[in-house]
């Protein structure tokens, strides 16, 4: 009798690719994945430009889309272009911080007048000054602490009508009670995730805890899920196509993660 407790593994068989010239000639639109994809940290994957050349060359349209919310769009073109890749232009990239900023103005929430709670860098507070949301947290909550001693309290704005998460360097108790108390006392307060990702690539010696290590936290205090607006979400997708008029039917996803990529395409 087996008594193991482990789920059998699925396999999926995927022929190897013998007709590269019919496999082209079916695809329109490429959309690339960035980091463990483009780069690893600040280094350039090896043949990654030549690749991207000759796909343009060919008629092809690139896009390039990241769940990490550290930078905004024009954060992740400057990167782009000291890497050598300053022939991509900053409409063809989208990050996750992009994607919550779109996902506020497709909800109309600026006409609520509420201001947004960030948990994440430069990136999203970027973004949102950009649609002109008012906003708080973010970078401005490095390194503080909150009162704790006997009959303390941490007050918290209650015009926060958002706390939207991304991947923090900086995470914090403090940002995770101002995050909790926004959220469970604030009417309607809306609880938005950039990604679920478990881990990240920050440099290229070994895989990093990611975004989702610091939703998880969030969404433990608060027992609400999010909204998540990076990938797998349909949100960019649906964004890039009603943008552009793509058929979805010829567009390819390179991608290097199954639940977030691979499930996206």
């Amino acid at each position: 009798r087996n008594y193991s407790t482990s789920t059998p593994r699925m396999m999926a068989h995927v022929d190897r690719l013998t007709d590269p010239e019919s496999f082209l000639d079916e695809l329109d639109v490429f959309i690339f994945d960035m980091d463990g994809v483009i780069w690893r940290g600040d280094s350039l994957i090896d043949g990654v430009p030549e690749t991207l050349r000759k796909l343009r060359e060919a008629g092809k349209q690139t896009f390039f889309v990241t769940n990490n919310s550290t930078k905004s769009r024009a954060g992740y073109k400057t990167k782009f272009d000291n890497l050598g890749l300053d022939f991509i232009p900053s409409k063809e990239i989208f990050s996750s911080s992009f994607s919550a900023a779109a996902y506020l103005e497709m909800t109309q929430f600026k006409e609520t007048g509420k201001k947004v709670y960030i948990i994440g860098e430069a990136g999203i507070g970027d973004e949102l000054d950009l649609i002109g949301i008012p906003w708080i947290g973010g970078l401005q909550d490095q390194g503080k602490q909150p009162p704790m001693g006997p009959g303390d309290r941490l007050e918290h704005d209650h015009d926060v009508g958002a706390v939207v998460v991304g991947f923090d360097r900086n995470f914090n108790y403090y940002k995770i009670q101002y995050a909790q108390l926004c959220i469970n006392e604030n009417p309607d307060c809306k609880f938005i995730a950039t990604n679920l990702d478990a881990v990240t690539h920050l440099t290229d010696a070994q895989q990093w805890a990611g975004g989702g290590s610091m939703v998880g936290a969030i969404k433990g205090c608060t027992g609400r899920d999010p909204t998540v607006v990076g990938k797998p979400s349909p949100l960019m997708i649906n964004y890039l196509c009603d943008k552009f008029g793509f058929d979805r039917k010829r567009i390819c996803m390179v991608g290097d993660r199954l639940d977030t990529d691979i499930v996206f395409g």
